[in-house]
C-alpha cells in the first residue's frame, strides 16, 4: 500500500528469497516449507525518514557500481580482476545476469581456480557469457527464447514459467531490472556455463548412462534427442536399470514398442529446470502420459519419490536430470504387473492359483475384469472347476478401453460367455460388476478394476426364477397371469421378484383377493417389472423407473442396501440374459391399486395358480397360513369336477 515497495517471500531457515507479487505467493510454502512475506524497497528506490514506502529514487550509476549495491559484490570484484570493469563502466547498453555472492561461493575450489587462473582469460570469457549487448528487461524474457551472449554469441536459454519464476540457463532470477546508466542488472542464483552439447551428446559422454545409451540406440530416439527442441530428459542411470528384475528388463529391452514407450515416458515435452519447481506439477511426457513432478525441501521428487540424483545438466535442446529409479509406464507392463501394483493385487493371486497366469503375462490381447481387494477381505474363495470357469469369464477377448464402451455392447470372454455393458449417469458396469477406478492399459492387456465378482447370466428371467425354489409362487402367478412369454423374450427387464416368503407375509384377505383376480394379479406383477436394466452399482441416492404397469418405482441405496419403494431388497443383481432380478421379501402395491373383485374366498382363476405352485414347491403346501387356502381350493376343484 506504499509507493515502490516490493514483496519478498523468504524461505524460513534458509537465505532463499523469492521476489513475487501477491498472486505468486505459492500459498506461502516453497517445496513444503513455510515462508514469510516481508517488504523491501523496489530496485532503485530507498526510504525517506518520516515518509511511507520508498519514495526516493536513487541516482543511476553504471553497471559496475550497480553490482556492488544489488548483492553481487563478488561479480564486481571478478569484473575488476578480469579487466571487464572498463567495459561495464563505459558507454553502451548492456544486460548482465550477475551471479549472487552466494552463487560464487557455492562453486567448487577446483572450478573457481580454473576460472581465475590462465591470465584471467577464462574468467573474462565466463563473465562475458553472462552478458548481452543490449538492454533486456524482465518483460522481454519470454519463455523458450534464447539471447546471444557477448562470448562468441553463444546462446543463453531463457524460460519464464507460469508461476512467475524466470530462469537463465536454469539459474533462477533473484532480483530483476536494476537499471544502470549503461544497461540493466539481473541477479541470478548460479554461475552459468556455456552449453554446446545436445541431450544425445550428454548421454554419449556420461559413463553412468551406458545402459540408457544402448536403449536409446535400440529405439531409434537418437535423432530426436539430437534435434532442436525444448525437452527435459529424466535420464535413468545404470543403477536405475539394475534395480529392475532381469526378466522384466529383458522383456522390455526385447520389445521395441515397449522400449520406446519406456524411454518416451522419461522425456517431458518442455524444459523444466529444478529451480522452477516449488510445488507439485503434473507434466506431460512425450509418450502422452503424465508424471507428478514436485519437491520436498531441497529434493526434487517424481511421483512423490525423491529419486532425482543430479539435476539441471543443460543441453542446447533442453535439460537433463539424472534419476536413480526406472519409471516404467503402464504401456510397457504386463497385466500381472499392472494388477500387482494396484488395488486388485489379491485378484492377481486368485488368477495365479487358478492356473491362469499365462493370460496375464503373455502377448494375448485381453481385458481383465479384476475385483478390488475389498471383495476378498474374508479370504479368497476355494478354486474348483466352476470357479476357474468363472474367472475365465473375467477375462474379455480383445484389449479394450472403457472410454469406448457403449450401452448394450456385448463382450466375449475366454469362458465363452457374452457379457453386456451398461452405461449409467454415475457408473459404467459390465453385468453386475461396475468399474471402480480408471482403467490401466498395459502392453497387451487392459485392467478394469471392478467392485465385485461378476455373475454371467445363465438363462432368461423365467429360467432363473424357475431354477430358484424361493420364487415358486411367483412363477405360478406369472404363468397364470399370462406373462411368461414376456419374461422369456429378449429384453431389458429389471424384476423385483417377491419370494414365497413375501406372498406368505400378505394378510389373508389380501392374499385371497390377489390370487382370485387374474387381471389384478397381472397388474400387480407388472408393477414389479421395469423395461430397463438397472444393476445395483447404478444406484447412488435415488433412481426412478417406470414399471410395466405404468406407475413409478423408486430405487434407493441406504446403508449399502438397495431399497425399492422403501422396502429392503434381500438379494441384488441376479443376472439373466434378458434382465436383472432383485429378490424381495415383500409384495409391492401400486398406490392406485383397487381390487376389481371382492369376497372371502379366492375366485376360480386362483385354483390354477395354486395348483401350479403346489407342483413347484411342496414347502408352500405345508405352510400353516396357506393350508386353509389350499383346503378351500381343493374343495372348489372337486365341486367343479362334479
Amino acid at each position: 500500500h506504499s509507493p515502490n515497495v516490493c514483496a519478498v517471500q523468504k524461505l524460513i531457515g534458509t537465505n532463499r528469497k523469492y521476489f513475487t507479487n501477491c498472486k505468486q505467493w505459492y500459498q506461502r510454502k516453497i517445496c513444503g516449507k513455510s515462508t514469510v512475506i516481508s517488504y523491501e524497497c523496489c530496485p532503485g528506490y530507498e526510504k525517506v525518514p518520516g515518509e511511507k514506502g520508498c519514495p526516493a529514487a536513487l541516482p543511476l550509476s553504471n553497471i559496475y557500481e550497480t553490482l556492488g549495491v544489488v548483492g553481487s559484490a563478488t561479480t564486481q570484484l571478478y569484473s575488476d580482476r578480469s579487466n571487464l570493469r572498463p567495459e561495464i563502466e563505459g558507454p553502451g547498453s548492456f544486460t548482465i545476469f550477475a551471479p549472487s555472492n552466494e552463487a560464487w561461493a557455492s562453486l567448487s575450489a577446483e572450478t573457481l581456480d580454473s576460472l581465475v587462473s590462465n591470465v584471467n582469460i577464462e574468467l573474462l570469457n565466463a563473465l562475458r557469457y553472462h552478458m548481452v549487448d543490449k538492454r533486456v528487461l524482465t518483460d522481454d524474457l519470454k519463455h523458450g527464447t534464447t539471447l546471444n551472449s557477448m562470448y562468441q554469441n553463444l546462446p543463453i536459454q531463457i524460460h519464464h514459467y507460469p508461476n512467475g519464476i524466470v530462469t537463465v540457463n536454469c539459474a533462477r532470477l533473484l532480483k530483476a531490472d536494476h537499471h544502470a546508466t549503461n544497461g540493466v542488472v539481473h541477479v541470478i542464483d548460479k554461475v552459468i556455463a556455456t552449453t554446446t552439447n545436445t541431450i544425445q551428446q550428454i548421454i554419449e559422454t556420461e559413463d553412468s548412462l551406458e545402459t540408457l545409451r544402448a536403449a536409446v540406440a535400440a529405439s531409434d530416439l537418437n535423432s530426436l534427442l539430437e534435434s532442436e527442441g525444448q525437452y527435459t530428459l529424466l535420464a535413468p542411470t545404470n543403477e536405475a536399470f539394475e534395480k529392475i528384475p532381469r526378466e522384466t528388463l529383458n522383456r522390455i529391452l526385447g520389445d521395441p514398442e515397449a522400449l520406446r514407450d519406456l524411454l518416451e515416458h522419461h522425456i517431458l515435452k518442455s524444459v523444466m529446470c529444478a529451480e522452477t519447481i516449488i510445488a507439485g506439477l503434473t507434466m506431460e511426457t512425450l509418450e502422452g502420459t503424465t508424471l507428478d513432478v514436485g519437491c520436498s525441501g531441497e529434493e526434487l521428487t517424481l511421483n512423490g519419490k525423491p529419486i532425482i540424483a543430479n539435476k539441471d545438466i543443460l543441453a542446447t535442446n533442453g535439460v537433463v536430470h539424472f534419476v536413480n529409479e526406472l519409471l516404467i509406464p503402464d504401456s510397457a507392463k504386463t497385466l500381472f504387473e499392472l494388477a500387482q501394483e494396484s488395488e486388485v493385487s489379491k485378484s492377481t493371486e486368485f488368477f495365479r492359483q487358478a492356473g491362469l497366469s499365462s493370460h496375464l503375462t503373455g502377448s494375448e490381447r485381453v481385458t481383465l475384469l479384476a475385483p478390488v481387494n475389498d471383495v476378498f477381505k474374508d479370504g479368497l474363495p476355494v478354486i474348483d472347476s466352476n470357479m476357474r470357469n468363472l474367472l475365465l469369464n473375467h477375462i474379455v477377448k480383445d484389449q479394450l478401453s472403457s472410454k469406448y464402451l457403449y450401452h448394450g455392447q456385448k463382450l466375449q470372454t475366454l469362458g465363452d460367455k457374452e457379457l453386456r455393458v451398461f452405461v449409467y449417469r454415475n457408473n459404467l458396469c459390465i453385468e453386475n460388476a461396475c468399474i471402480a477406478a480408471h482403467d490401466k492399459r498395459g502392453r497387451f492387456g487392459t485392467l478394469f478394476s471392478v467392485d465385485k465378482m461378476l455373475t454371467p447370466p445363465t438363462g432368461s428371467v423365467m429360467d432363473v426364477l424357475k431354477a430358484d425354489h424361493r420364487f415358486s409362487t411367483l412363477v405360478a402367478a406369472i404363468q397364470s397371469a399370462g406373462l411368461t412369454e414376456n419374461l422369456n423374450r429378449p429384453g431389458t427387464f429389471t424384476v423385483f421378484a417377491p419370494t414365497n416368503e413375501a406372498f406368505r407375509a400378505l394378510p389373508q384377505g389380501e392374499l385371497n383377493k390377489l390370487m382370485g383376480n387374474a387381471k389384478e394379479l397381472a397388474n400387480i406383477l407388472k408393477f414389479h417389472v421395469a423395461d430397463e436394466i438397472l444393476v445395483s452399482g447404478a444406484v447412488s441416492a435415488l433412481v426412478r423407473l417406470k414399471s410395466m404397469q405404468g406407475d413409478k418405482l423408486e430405487v434407493s441405496m441406504k446403508n449399502n442396501v438397495i431399497h425399492i419403494n422403501k422396502e429392503p431388497v434381500a438379494e441384488s443383481d441376479i443376472m439373466a440374459t434378458n434382465g436383472v432380478i432383485y429378490a424381495l421379501n415383500s409384495v409391492l402395491q401400486p398406490q392406485a391399486s383397487r381390487p376389481q373383485e371382492r369376497g372371502d374366498e379366492p375366485a376360480d382363476p386362483a385354483l390354477e395358480i395354486f395348483k401350479q405352485a403346489s407342483a413347484l414347491s411342496k414347502v408352500s403346501q405345508r405352510n400353516p397360513r396357506l393350508a386353509p387356502v389350499y383346503s378351500r381350493l381343493l374343495a372348489r376343484m372337486k365341486e367343479n369336477s362334479g
